[in-house]
């Protein structure tokens, strides 16, 4: 089961809204305003998967994705840091 079908069993009448194509990069619901909240560094991968180029998989998203405001239930997006350096 997929993190965004796991999130809409547990609250199946909230209103989601999804960046498309990364649903692999989500990585929880911030429970105050229930956003679904992605990491950057996933979707990045993501696009590399799909070929794009470092550089233009984070101008994607910095253009398509991260200063997409779609109303107030636009999903938060952030960096993960690996705490095991």
């Amino acid at each position: 089961m997929s993190n965004i079908e796991k999130i809409k069993e547990q609250f199946p009448d909230l209103e989601i809204l999804q960046a498309d194509g990364f649903d692999h990069a989500i990585i929880g619901l911030e429970p105050i305003s229930g956003k679904l909240v992605y990491d950057i560094n996933k979707m990045t991968d993501i696009l590399l998967e799909e070929g794009l180029s470092h550089i233009d998989a984070i101008e994607h998203l910095d253009f398509n994705v991260l200063n997409a405001y779609v109303g107030e239930k636009t999903p938060l997006y952030v960096y993960t840091i690996d705490l095991e350096l």
